[in-house]
């Protein structure tokens, strides 16, 4: 390594050293009692620039997709203890993990170290997770609010009230005028909320006939989701007004994927469903899972891969929902995976972390934790981030 590089690396690390304590100063506390840990395993990780995965599935159609490319073999290279379970799917943004836990803390973890930057305590345990925009993470919580808190020192913007809770993460979109951001979420008070991301004042609600259960995707000024009353929503961003609907045959549990003027959305009653966004129109269904499917799918060119509850990852024709591949674990798949050029990546409730070929579904490489994943990966310049049951985040990433 060159002088200038080391001295340049260790002027990172004191920097480092002194903004942390700073920045918990600012946020006045409000970290839980049990101070989380991180064990850090990999002290010379190298973050690829650019390496963002900024929401749930990557991006507004949450097509589940990263950028880049994953080795055969993966190494842990830390991991970050909370004080309760780990359901929330963790987003990248410029170097930092955010994360909710059981304990009810919206984390800020260092991507490089594993190391805290902030904490800060909401009313409830967190499921959902966030999405960073604007320097803003926005994150619904179990005490039925969404918060806005600022990236850098974790310090509440704001909060909205919604009339149940919220398990599954924002989105967002440009408003009409283009001037502004605005926030879409759903809730247990049947109803999708848009606020507006600056003040939290709200800008409309569609209200549904039953729970809102997942996160809702947004393309060419539309919003579509799934609700528990069977039913998949095409709703307008700019006023809330209802498009078409489709519907789904049971109720719906996890979030929708878009690609391609496409919806691709998986019921209670083990029938992954392709719907026409412009039509309503149900394009084909694919009847080979035998149980539930909660996970939510991601979308390649050619293929759709989720998960189900009957142990087993899914691999189905973009075209014709025809199956590609099945691969089986040895527990319940409501972790999403996500693509990364070859590979594919995700949680089982057997406690293993897995990374399968896209091509043909063989697997490649699994890590075990011991304890449940249900929290879905997040992928961002060659890592991999995932939360556990057993109340740690984990990242993974190249062996050197």
């Amino acid at each position: 390594m060159k002088v200038a590089t080391k001295i340049i690396l260790a002027a990172i690390v004191v920097l480092g050293i002194i903004a942390i304590p700073v920045i918990l100063l600012i946020d006045h506390g409000k970290h839980s009692g049990d101070k989380p840990v991180a064990e850090n395993l990999q002290p010379e990780l190298e973050v690829m620039k650019g390496g963002n995965w900024p929401m749930f599935r990557g991006g507004q159609g949450l097509s589940g997709r990263a950028e880049g490319t994953l080795p055969d073999s993966l190494e842990l290279l830390w991991k970050f203890k909370t004080s309760g379970e780990v359901k929330s799917s963790p987003s990248i943004e410029n170097g930092l993990v955010f994360v909710g836990s059981a304990d009810a803390n919206v984390y800020a973890v260092d991507l490089e170290k594993g190391h805290q930057v902030w904490a800060d305590k909401t009313g409830d345990g967190i499921e959902a997770g966030p999405c960073v925009v604007n320097n803003t993470v926005f994150v619904g919580s179990l005490d039925n609010f969404l918060y806005a808190l600022d990236t850098k020192s974790g310090g509440l913007k704001w909060k909205y009230q919604t009339g149940g809770k919220i398990v599954g993460a924002a989105n967002w979109t440009p408003s009409p005028d283009g001037h502004d951001k605005w926030i879409l979420v759903g809730s247990y008070d049947n109803k999708l909320h848009c606020v507006n991301s600056t003040d939290g004042k709200v800008m409309w609600t569609y209200e549904t006939a039953s729970y809102v259960n997942g996160s809702p995707a947004v393309s060419e000024g539309k919003a579509i989701f799934g609700g528990c009353d069977a039913m998949i929503y095409i709703v307008s961003v700019a006023d809330g007004k209802m498009l078409t609907q489709i519907d789904a045959g049971s109720y719906i549990g996890s979030s929708a994927a878009i690609s391609n003027g496409r919806v691709y959305i998986g019921n209670y009653d083990s029938v992954f469903i392709c719907g026409d966004i412009a039509t309503g129109q149900v394009v084909w269904k694919y009847t080979g899972a035998s149980s539930s499917i909660l996970s939510s799918a991601a979308v390649d060119e050619n293929v759709v891969v989720f998960g189900c509850r009957d142990k087993r990852v899914h691999c189905v024709s973009k075209d014709s929902g025809k199956v590609v591949w099945t691969f089986q674990t040895s527990g319940e798949v409501d972790s999403s995976p996500a693509i990364c050029g070859d590979k594919v990546v995700f949680g089982s409730g057997d406690g293993r972390l897995y990374m399968i070929r896209l091509s043909d579904g063989k697997q490649v490489w699994s890590y075990e934790i011991g304890q449940a994943v249900s929290s879905s990966p997040a992928v961002a310049g060659g890592i991999v981030v995932v939360g556990s049951d057993d109340g740690y985040v984990y990242a993974f990433g190249a062996k050197h």
